[in-house]
């Protein structure tokens, strides 16, 4: 009984967190957030302290100075001002004193910064990689435009719409990177839900991992990772499992054979390689990777699917 009590409670903040990720320029209050997670607003800010360790708007701050930082080095180049507007600042001054804050230096600097970084992480990139940049082709049964690189472990690289996709999802916060043990637990108990509810298989069926903080700025015990599996809109969910919709968007979506040490690799070439040369860039929602096949011999067929905008 305990059990099943914890498990309601994580699904009820899940549904707080999915709706504060997918609102994050608005602003909220308790009790609309009490709401969401079907709680007392007189009680919620306990609970979420309880089961997160923030309360619900320590946890919006951050995520909202972390939307921030990735948003200052972005290609696009916003100013400061339109993005902390865009992440649900309204006052410049509160949005720079606890940018300052979490990160300890102000937003200028950090872009200043980072930005020197990238220059000479760039530069690096272009020196060691030089022989897989992607050359592009047009193909003629898709009829759009893909990238073929000389990276091993890459087998193709194109642009594609994916339609609005629901999902059924088993969330982790914490560490996770390198964590085989941690992505087979989570997969089997999200397969063993499904399992019995005819959820599994069929020829739109995907099984995805979403990231929700870039672990270059997230520290690592409050990193959000989901594992989930596409499911008809009206399924029902309960206790651990939660539900959410993608909504439909352009991606770049680039298929790698990895072993399990290799994620990080075809993530860093997508981004340091790919990216530059492609004429796009980063779209601000979820990225993902999704499995097209089960593994084999250790080895994973991966597609990282991000969304993408013009450059």
């Amino acid at each position: 009984m305990a059990s099943i009590t914890q498990n309601e409670y994580i699904a009820r903040i899940n549904r707080a967190f999915d709706y504060i990720e997918s609102n994050l320029g608005n602003q909220f209050t308790l009790q609309e957030l009490a709401g969401v997670a079907d709680f007392s607003k007189y009680h919620f800010n306990r609970i979420f302290y309880g089961v997160v360790g923030e309360t619900p708007f320590q946890f919006i701050t951050r995520v909202r100075v972390e939307r921030a930082a990735t948003l200052l080095v972005s290609p696009a180049n916003e100013s400061i001002s339109e993005i902390a507007q865009k992440v649900g600042f309204t006052d410049l001054s509160i949005f720079s004193r606890n940018f300052k804050s979490y990160f300890g230096v102000s937003a200028s600097q950090y872009r200043q910064a980072k930005g020197k970084d990238s220059n000479f992480s760039q530069m690096d990139s272009n020196n060691r990689q030089a022989s897989e940049r992607p050359s592009t082709y047009f193909c003629f049964e898709s009829k759009t435009i893909k990238w073929k690189a000389n990276m091993e472990l890459n087998k193709s690289v194109e642009i594609k719409d994916l339609p609005k996709m629901t999902v059924a999802y088993i969330r982790h916060i914490g560490p996770y990177q390198g964590d085989d043990k941690l992505f087979e637990r989570l997969w089997n108990q999200l397969f063993t839900w499904a399992g019995p509810r005819n959820l599994i298989g069929g020829p739109d069926f995907k099984s995805l991992i979403i990231y929700h903080d870039d672990p270059n700025i997230t520290v690592e015990d409050k990193l959000r990772m989901s594992v989930c599996i596409t499911v008809p809109p009206d399924t029902k969910v309960d206790g651990e499992v939660g539900k959410m919709e993608l909504e439909a968007a352009r991606y770049v979506i680039a298929r790698f054979v990895v072993d399990a040490t290799q994620f990080g690799e075809a993530w860093q070439w997508l981004y340091g390689v790919w990216f530059p040369g492609s004429g796009y860039q980063p779209d601000d929602k979820p990225c993902f990777e999704m499995y097209p096949e089960e593994p084999k011999d250790g080895r994973f067929t991966v597609d990282i699917c991000v969304p993408v905008k013009p450059l």
